[in-house]
């Protein structure tokens, strides 16, 4: 199967941005997407699970997305899937932190 995951070698992709003195991780939330990602590795799904979730994301979706954005939505996925949450919990919990954020931004 090829898609937007399956792009080794190949040609006229424009080269790969290198950032000089790169962090491991660009915000906090990429490193507790991580954390998170690996504490389900070890108990509830494999790596491979998790790698494969992320190329059922949308071919425009992956391409625009960053690296931990792709993980976040593997991990959205899988833990859905294996019942450990459910999307109205998700979905609940982001707009508790919208809802915390915007509060913040007002003072």
């Amino acid at each position: 199967m090829n898609g937007p995951h399956d792009m080794g070698g190949m040609h006229n992709m424009g080269q790969i941005p290198i950032e000089e003195n790169e962090p491991v991780f660009h915000s906090e939330w990429e490193a507790k997407v991580f954390a998170m990602s690996f504490a389900t590795f070890v108990n509830y799904f494999p790596v491979d699970e998790t790698r494969h979730a992320s190329e059922l994301m949308p071919p425009g979706q992956y391409l625009s997305s960053r690296y931990y954005e792709r993980w976040l939505y593997a991990l959205e996925l899988l833990i859905i899937k294996h019942n450990l949450v459910t999307e109205a919990e998700i979905e609940e919990r982001i707009a508790q932190l919208s809802q915390a954020q915007s509060s913040s931004d007002q003072r």
